[in-house]
């Protein structure tokens, strides 16, 4: 039976969408924005802090499932620009520093409200 996911510490989705969903014991997040629930918008700065903000929230949102970033299988990376590849990355692995999930990361035309980053993944819960 699926289940819907509400982070308390993630932002408000910015449309007809869930947190998260899981499923068994699997988790599905919807690609979280570098939104900061605290200060009420995008963070700022450049793709580093934007990476940060991302993971941040993409991290409350598994855990609200009852995963942590060593449960994550796969995430899906959407980045504005692919120049920005190798900054990204500098980020990701402070996230994830052994037996990394499986990883697509690819630009995009744009993203919504005009970020640099966008980042979903597929966890499964605590054993």
């Amino acid at each position: 039976m699926k289940s819907i996911i509400h982070a308390e510490r993630a932002p408000a989705a910015i449309g007809p969408y869930s947190h998260g969903t899981s499923y068994g014991n699997l988790i599905f997040t919807s690609g979280q924005l570098p939104v900061c629930k605290e200060k009420g918008g995008v963070v700022e700065g450049g793709i580093s802090e934007q990476s940060v903000q991302c993971l941040e929230n993409l991290k409350y949102v598994i855990e609200a499932g009852g995963g942590s970033l060593e449960t994550v299988l796969k995430t899906t990376c959407y980045l504005n620009e692919i120049s920005d590849f190798a900054a990204f990355n500098e980020v990701y692995k402070t996230y994830f520093k052994t037996d990394c999930p499986a990883r697509s990361c690819f630009a995009v035309k744009d993203l919504p409200l005009g970020v640099k980053v966008e980042v979903e993944a597929i966890a499964h819960v605590h054993a």
